[in-house]
Parts: C-alpha cells; sequence; structure tokens
C-alpha cells in the first residue's frame, strides 16, 4: 500500500519571504503564512482560530515567492510535510516541521489583498506571470533536494 503526505494551504503571508542561496547557488525561499477557520459556537458567538506554517520552496518557486510575493499577499501552497531535527548549541534535540512547496498560486491581484475566503477568491484573483507556466498549474518543483543543502 502507498502512503500519501499531501499538504494544502490558502493563507496570507505574515512577513516577507526570506530567500537564501545553498553553497551550489540554489534558492530557497522561507516563509511563514496564516490560515484562519471561523465558527460559531454553541452560544452563537463567532469563534475564531489562526495557524501558523511554516512554508519551504526552493528554485523556481523560491523566485516567485521573492519576486511577486509580500507581506499579506494571499497565496495557495500545495507541497508535502517535513520535519528536520539538530542539536542545539546546549545539545537538544530540536525539531522543526514545515511545508515544502511544489505548487504555489498567487491569489492577491496586484495592490490588494483579499480578505475572503472562497471558490471565487481561488479562481478569479490568480496573478498571471510571465514566469510561471502557460497553463493554470503553477511550476512543479524541478529537482530532489538533500537537506545538507538547506543553508539554515
Amino acid at each position: 500500500m502507498n502512503s500519501l503526505n499531501k499538504v494544502q494551504l490558502i493563507g496570507n503571508l505574515t512577513a516577507n519571504a526570506e530567500v537564501k542561496e545553498t553553497p551550489n547557488g540554489q534558492k530557497v525561499a522561507s516563509f511563514s503564512i496564516a490560515t484562519n477557520r471561523v465558527w460559531k459556537d454553541s452560544a452563537g458567538m463567532k469563534q475564531e482560530q489562526v495557524e501558523f506554517h511554516n512554508i519551504s520552496a526552493w528554485a523556481g518557486l523560491a523566485s516567485i515567492i521573492e519576486q511577486y510575493t509580500s507581506k499579506g499577499k494571499k497565496v495557495y501552497v500545495e507541497g508535502r510535510l517535513q520535519t528536520r531535527s539538530w542539536d542545539d548549541p546546549s545539545g537538544q534535540k530540536r525539531y522543526k516541521t514545515e511545508v515544502v512547496a511544489e505548487n504555489i498560486i498567487l491569489l492577491s491581484t496586484s495592490g490588494s489583498r483579499e480578505d475572503s475566503y472562497g471558490d471565487a477568491s481561488m479562481t478569479s484573483g490568480v496573478e498571471e506571470m510571465s514566469s510561471a507556466p502557460k497553463t493554470k498549474k503553477a511550476a512543479k518543483i524541478e529537482e530532489e533536494i538533500h537537506i545538507e543543502d538547506i543553508p539554515f
């Protein structure tokens, strides 16, 4: 039986992406997006919960994030979960789970910020980019990334 590691998120960037290059010259963008869930509790009061997700995007996707996004912009991110571990200076084992982006679609139109989540914003707000493929699908990650290539 095969397994599945797939994440789909629509959210807003919490800050501008941090873009670095690996020693072999490959770009990697690290950024965070916030997603929210709104519901009414048993008393009929509106409730909201915000989640923050760490994302890494490599190569061409890193370039798209670097050139076309900024804090507050809405994006669709599709990828896989990956957990890294390291020893901190005191010898404690530390872990970080993040989404490794495989597809990214910009949902905010130029110069605006969309605040609603809905089918209309997913389709009508897609920003056309000359560096993106001509099809409606976002750029796919081009090559396998090895953990030792990560510069941070």
